[in-house]
């Protein structure tokens, strides 16, 4: 249906958008799960090229049909990213990477699909370059899962937040950074206080860790950890303060 297209190119925007493309010089764009290359028509618009990947043989017919300008290829990105390393300048994908979290075969499992299609995503980009992913999450365990897989193929970045506190306007972005750390940008609609603790995530994820790697439950760290994922989810969360993790006396 058309509003259908026309909240697909919305995102599409958005996603070229915050992957901040030098304006000088036209780029190569991977766009997963492409469809019926309607996020590629946008990219078209803009002056750079892409290549899309799709795992439904019937939306790549309808974009031959349409006639759209980048390359199509009929693949499962579960099974990896096939191009060379350094390949794309940046890579887009409107509402698809959840669909890896779904083991629709026996043999599937979500965590290694997701884990094989970030790390082969981070080889096929170039270095300084950024992947940004629409996603429609079914829960906040979900969005951790898709976050830890990317952040252990080595991306630093994480989700933005467009207009977190609509129930209908609101979108997770996860942007994600290859080789350099640079700045989360803004979720629209984001208060500046709700801003400040998005920025603030990308180098705290290294702070406090035991062995496994995990902070130790029940901690401060662990509890300011869990806010601050919910936060990023759009939730209202109480503000840490210095009582934030301390132990009750047993009465008072």
């Amino acid at each position: 249906s058309s509003r259908v297209v026309e909240i697909q190119s919305q995102m599409s925007e958005r996603a070229v958008e915050l992957l901040g493309l030098p304006e000088d010089r036209p780029c190569l764009l991977l766009d997963v799960g492409c469809g019926s290359g309607l996020s590629g028509d946008y990219i078209s618009e803009e002056g750079h090229h892409w290549i899309g990947m799709d795992i439904s043989s019937a939306m790549l017919d309808v974009a031959l049909e349409r006639e759209v300008e980048g390359d199509l290829l009929l693949a499962d990105v579960g099974h990896g990213i096939p191009f060379r390393p350094g390949t794309f300048d940046g890579c887009i994908s409107i509402s698809a990477v959840q669909w890896l979290c779904n083991a629709d075969k026996k043999s599937h499992s979500p965590p290694k699909r997701l884990y094989r299609f970030f790390s082969t995503l981070y080889t096929a980009l170039a270095r300084g370059s950024r992947a940004v992913l629409q996603l429609y999450p079914e829960n906040s365990e979900q969005l951790e899962l898709i976050t830890a897989q990317a952040m252990r193929a080595g991306f630093t970045g994480g989700m933005v937040v467009d207009y977190p506190n609509s129930a209908k306007a609101k979108k997770f972005f996860l942007c994600l950074f290859v080789g350099t750390s640079g700045t989360l940008p803004k979720g629209l609609g984001t208060e500046s206080a709700e801003e400040r603790h998005q920025a603030k995530f990308t180098n705290e994820r290294t702070r406090f860790r035991n062995a496994k790697g995990k902070s130790v439950k029940k901690s401060r760290d662990w509890i300011l950890e869990k806010k601050e994922r919910r936060r990023r989810q759009g939730r209202e969360v109480r503000a840490d303060t210095k009582y934030t993790g301390r132990k009750r006396r047993p009465r008072f």
